[in-house]
C-alpha cells in the first residue's frame, strides 16, 4: 500500500486553489476611444476620471496614395484653423497620471489606404515627426508639441496592404527615440481581413479586438459561447503583449453586441480574465460611456 505522507491536508488545498484561481486572473485596464462627439467632455477631464488606462485619440481618416494626412476630431476642435494644438496640454495631462495615448488612423468613416512601401514609409515618418517624438516644427504638429506614446490601428477601409510595413516602420523608431506603442482594433470574425498580415508582425503591444456588430464572434441575445470561443481564438493566435475584449459602451453605441454590464461582470469577465495575455476592455466610446456609465459598473471587475 502507499505511504499517505505526501498528501496535502483539505484546507490547505482548499487555500492553494483560492490562491490559485486568484493569481491567474490577470489585473487589466480600460481602453477608450476618444474624439468623435464635441459633447464627451475634454481630453484631460476624460483622464481625470481616473477611469482609463489608455486613450485612443480618433481620427486621423485620411492619409495615403499621396494625400494629404487630415486629422477628424468632430466637435472638439478644428485642425484647418490650428484649433487642435491646444490639446497638447491635455495630452501632457494624461501622460502625467501614467495614461498612454495613443493617436487612431481609420475609422468607419474617411478615405485612406497605403499604395506602396514607400507610400508607408513616408506616412510613417509623417506620423513620427507631427504626433510622435520626432522634430518637424510644432508649427505643423496639428495637437502641438506634446508626443504621444503611439498609433492605434482601426483599418475598416480600403486595402489590406503595406500595413505590416507601417507597423516595422514605426516600432523602427524606437531606436531613436521614446517608445513607440503599436496597438490596433481589428473586427472579430479571425483573422481579421484588412488587419490580419499586420498582426502578424507580432509587433503590437495592445489588441483591442472589436467584439461587436460581428454576430458570429459576439454576445448575442444571452448566448455568450460565441463570444468566448472567439475570445479563445484571438488570445491563441495572436502574439500581441496584451489582448482586449472590445465592446460598446451602451446599446445605441454599436448596431448589436452589447453586453450589459451585470452579465459581463458576472459571466464572462472571470473566464476571460484567465488568459494569459488579456489586458482588459476597450470601449466604443467616450461619449456613450458617458450616457451609460459603463466604465464605473465594470471597472472593479476588470
Amino acid at each position: 500500500m502507499g505511504s499517505k505522507r505526501g498528501l496535502v491536508p483539505p484546507f490547505l488545498l482548499s487555500l492553494l486553489l483560492h490562491f490559485i484561481l486568484r493569481t491567474s486572473a490577470a489585473k487589466g485596464g480600460i481602453a477608450v476611444y476618444w474624439g468623435q462627439n464635441g459633447n464627451e467632455g475634454t481630453l484631460a477631464e476624460t483622464c481625470a476620471t481616473g477611469r482609463f488606462s489608455y486613450i485612443n485619440i480618433a481620427f486621423l481618416n485620411k492619409f495615403g496614395g499621396g494625400q494629404t494626412p487630415e486629422l477628424n476630431l468632430a466637435g472638439h476642435c478644428n485642425p484647418a484653423t490650428n484649433s487642435c494644438r491646444i490639446i497638447s496640454d491635455d495630452i501632457r495631462a494624461c501622460q502625467k497620471r501614467n495614461i498612454k495615448v495613443m493617436l487612431s488612423i481609420g475609422g468607419g468613416i474617411g478615405k485612406y489606404s497605403l499604395s506602396s512601401k514607400e507610400d508607408a514609409q513616408n506616412f510613417s515618418l509623417y506620423l513620427w515627426n507631427n504626433f510622435l517624438a520626432g522634430h518637424s516644427g510644432s508649427a505643423t504638429r496639428p495637437l502641438g508639441d506634446a508626443a504621444l506614446d503611439g498609433i492605434d490601428l482601426d483599418i475598416e477601409l480600403g486595402s489590406s496592404l503595406y500595413y505590416d510595413d507601417l507597423v516595422k516602420l514605426l516600432k523602427s523608431y524606437n531606436k531613436i527615440g521614446l517608445k513607440v506603442y503599436v496597438t490596433g482594433a481589428p473586427q472579430c470574425p479571425f483573422p481579421d481581413r484588412l488587419m490580419g498580415v499586420a498582426l502578424n508582425t507580432s509587433l503590437f503591444d495592445y489588441v483591442w479586438v472589436q467584439f461587436y456588430n460581428n454576430p458570429p464572434c459576439q454576445y448575442t441575445s444571452g448566448n455568450t459561447d460565441n463570444l468566448r470561443n472567439s475570445w479563445i481564438r484571438w488570445t491563441s493566435s495572436v502574439n500581441a503583449r496584451r489582448i482586449f475584449l472590445g465592446l460598446p459602451a451602451a446599446p445605441r453605441a454599436a448596431g448589436s453586441g452589447y453586453i450589459p454590464p451585470e452579465l459581463l461582470t458576472a459571466e464572462i469577465l472571470p473566464v476571460i480574465r484567465r488568459s494569459k495575455n488579456y489586458g482588459g476592455v476597450m470601449l466604443w466610446s467616450k461619449y456613450w460611456d458617458d450616457q451609460s456609465g459603463y466604465s464605473s459598473a465594470i471597472i472593479k471587475s476588470v
